[in-house]
């Protein structure tokens, strides 16, 4: 045991606790039964993870040193974070980071968190220009930037142009492309794309808002609560900002240059409709992780 002199209420008032000290094992093991409790999936791994952020070690030094106690601040800073855990807020949001394609991104409720789904464009994005040199491409809505950035850091002549309605969404994308070096061939833009005009691309890529907002209350509740919905809303029927991208690219993607869309799972056909009254051939569409559509490419005409 150990006494602990705190300062209640008013300053010159001490009041005299009893803090029992408590070692990283019992400290994920309490956390863990609560983040159970409350239904998170993830509970031991998100527990590992969280303590890691506050000992400011990675995770096999967190085993190593299973045994440790922890100091008073680090315990009251690990609970902090448990009890947000425990009300659904995202481990990202909460460590301020997520691993995507090779790199790690600094992301915070102002953007959507990378999904390994959307891993698919780079992929796509590198096969499809592997023979180009340089490359001149756009990303429209580039939230914390983790398409744009990855594209760039894999090539190393490619010159990327970045467009968001969000301020604070720029300002996360700035911060990851100087942590990711690519800044200089980097331009950013605060801007709707139904106003942008500056221009004329190789290749256009987006990751849109596509969910229908009647469906976005059917989102799980770490989505729902804590991600932006204008990253999320598609409109009505899920297909208003798509359809904004596609018109908009015909002005200002190059002759046979290429776009790539993020949609959703079954708005497949739609979308191959929309593209091809704007004078797109549809060249494939490619299956995520869960073997659902996820991605399209098409070549402007």
């Amino acid at each position: 045991m150990k006494w602990l002199s705190l300062y209640l209420l008013k300053p010159k008032k001490k009041v005299w606790v009893i803090y029992k000290k408590m070692n990283i094992l019992s400290a994920i093991n309490k956390a863990n039964n609560l983040l159970k409790s409350n239904g998170i999936v993830s509970s031991k791994l998100d527990c590992e993870i969280l303590i890691s952020k506050v000992l400011k070690i990675n995770r096999t030094e967190m085993i190593l040193n299973i045994d440790k106690d922890l100091t008073i601040d680090q315990l009251s800073y690990f609970n902090e974070l448990i009890k947000q855990r425990s009300k659904k807020k995202p481990i990202a949001y909460l460590t301020g980071k997520k691993e995507f394609w090779k790199y790690k991104f600094y992301v915070t409720k102002d953007v959507l968190i990378p999904r390994p789904d959307t891993e698919l464009i780079i992929e796509k994005v590198l096969k499809l220009t592997k023979n180009k040199q340089s490359l001149n491409f756009l990303d429209i809505g580039v939230g914390s930037g983790c398409i744009i950035l990855s594209i760039l850091k894999e090539k190393k002549n490619y010159y990327g142009t970045g467009i968001d309605i969000s301020k604070k969404s720029l300002e996360i994308c700035k911060i990851n492309s100087d942590n990711l070096g690519v800044f200089n061939r980097l331009r950013l833009f605060k801007s709707d794309i139904d106003n942008f005009r500056y221009g004329k691309y190789d290749l256009i890529i987006s990751n849109p808002p596509y969910i229908k907002k009647f469906d976005l209350k059917y989102l799980d509740k770490d989505v729902l609560n804590y991600e932006p919905q204008s990253a999320l809303n598609g409109g009505l029927d899920g297909l208003s900002e798509i359809k904004k991208v596609i018109n908009n690219s015909t002005k200002l993607i190059k002759k046979n240059g290429i776009l790539v869309l993020e949609i959703g799972f079954n708005q497949t056909e739609k979308v191959k409709e929309i593209l091809r009254k704007n004078s797109f051939f549809v060249m494939k569409v490619f299956k995520d992780l869960a073997k659902n559509n996820r991605c399209i490419v098409s070549i402007k005409n």
